[in-house]
């Protein structure tokens, strides 16, 4: 049984109401005084609240997909092989976890979790446009991370079989799951939806959760001797998508967005890696990154571990360093959230040629029935903000796919550069003025 399976919970929820019914039946045995009787009653105590409180778990990870697998649960992930290192090489031969390889950084992956989406295109891909189920392999990581990626009518007609695309990365929260993403914020229901309607141009969705080393939240951060999580967003991740997909290969084509710490990585992307990412969209994010009990240390020990927790302070860059070329949105409930007071100091010292945006409604929460609301307008803007890829796929190469071309080295954590400032303004609506 699958840990986010019908079946796992439907046993679940089996097994705490016998042991429900098993206490009400043996509480009368368990009345009587003397040591022993007082220790049988706290253990049938202690195991129906176990086995209460577990079925709720796995009801509760069935519906937000915190954790894909049991292997996850318990820390154990799946990792590439070394062997795997050229973009969009398919000579050499080699697998992962049993699936064969190839070279291919994006392979197919089952679909189950994609199955329990509703609201996903049906009908010919030409006309309503594509959901598929893949892996990401990092070939500097060695990480493979689940993804979905909504791929646009206009991918499959024939007008734009050698178009590249623009492509907006989103980012789940933690601990977060692509489920999330595709279900609850739905990202790919509402830019098909915007897409249709002709106020977003055709875009490439790309769904992924920034937990590479679950159940450690590494917040997108490089961790010394530990997880590669910003290597694998700002390098790997880019790389494998241009190796599959026809998306554009400029910075100016790329943005990334997410909710919560999601939200928080699409703003430390952006303005660290601004020669990958030009702009990102923030749902109710932090501006600083720093330990807790479910990140351990990140920013290892030494004389180097204060820069790096610097270099991830967002207000302590835009006071000490050069402001990036970037565009940012950021989105937080004047009454219901408890980051309002940060996200307004954080619009007050962006300068030129930094860019930012901002929703501010009057309220909501730290939820997803606030962060759906927000998703239109933040889409939008994005989409406003993005350039439409100039370059085109050459005439010989293989139609649907893209020309292997590896990224663009990161900047140097430390080192940013920067459009002009764009006044922010609120609504009590989550409608985005500029």
């Amino acid at each position: 049984m699958g840990l986010t399976s019908e079946t796992t919970v439907y046993v679940m929820a089996a097994l705490a109401a016998v042991c429900v019914a098993l206490l009400v039946r043996w509480w009368p045995r368990f009345a009587r005084q003397g040591l022993t009787q007082v220790l049988a009653r706290l253990a049938a105590l202690g195991v129906t609240q176990v086995v209460i409180l577990a079925a709720f778990a796995c009801w509760l990870n069935s519906s937000y997909q915190f954790f894909g697998s049991w292997g996850e649960l318990f820390g154990r992930v799946e990792t590439a092989p070394v062997g795997v290192t050229q973009a969009g090489d398919l000579g050499g031969a080699g697998s992962v976890n049993g699936v064969s390889v190839r070279g291919a950084l994006v392979q197919p992956a089952g679909d189950e979790q994609l199955s329990r989406v509703s609201g996903l295109p049906t009908g010919p891909a030409a006309v309503t446009g594509r959901v598929e189920s893949v892996k990401v392999i990092g070939r500097r990581t060695g990480v493979v991370d689940p993804a979905f990626v909504y791929l646009p009518p206009q991918y499959f007609q024939k007008a734009y079989q050698r178009q590249r695309f623009p492509v907006i990365v989103a980012l789940s929260g933690y601990p977060g799951s692509i489920f999330n993403l595709a279900q609850h914020l739905r990202v790919s229901q509402t830019a098909g939806a915007l897409q249709k309607s002709g106020r977003m141009q055709p875009t490439v969705m790309v769904m992924i959760r920034p937990t590479i080393a679950p159940p450690r939240d590494t917040e997108c951060v490089d961790v010394p001797g530990g997880p590669q999580t910003e290597t694998f967003l700002a390098k790997d991740l880019p790389d494998a998508l241009k190796s599959a997909y026809r998306v554009g290969h400029d910075a100016s084509a790329w943005g990334v967005m997410g909710y919560s710490s999601g939200g928080s990585c699409a703003l430390q992307l952006t303005m660290r890696d601004p020669d990958v990412y030009t702009t990102a969209a923030a749902l109710s994010p932090d501006y600083r990154v720093k330990d807790d009990p479910t990140t351990g240390n990140l920013f290892g020990s030494g004389p180097g571990r204060t820069d790096r927790i610097n270099g991830h302070d967002l207000m302590w860059r835009l006071k000490h360093l050069p402001a990036p070329q970037v565009s940012v949105l950021v989105a937080e409930s004047k009454h219901g959230e408890r980051g309002y007071p940060q996200t307004q100091a954080f619009i007050k010292a962006v300068r030129a040629p930094m860019r930012v945006a901002s929703i501010l409604p009057e309220h909501g929460s730290h939820n997803f029935p606030t962060w759906v609301q927000e998703m239109p307008p933040a889409l939008q803007w994005m989409n406003q903000q993005l350039t439409f890829p100039q370059d085109v796929v050459p005439r010989h190469h293989k139609k649907g796919a893209a020309v292997a071309d590896p990224s663009k080295p990161g900047r140097d954590p430390l080192r940013a550069d920067g459009p002009e400032p764009t006044p922010t303004a609120t609504r009590s609506r989550p409608e985005l003025r500029r």
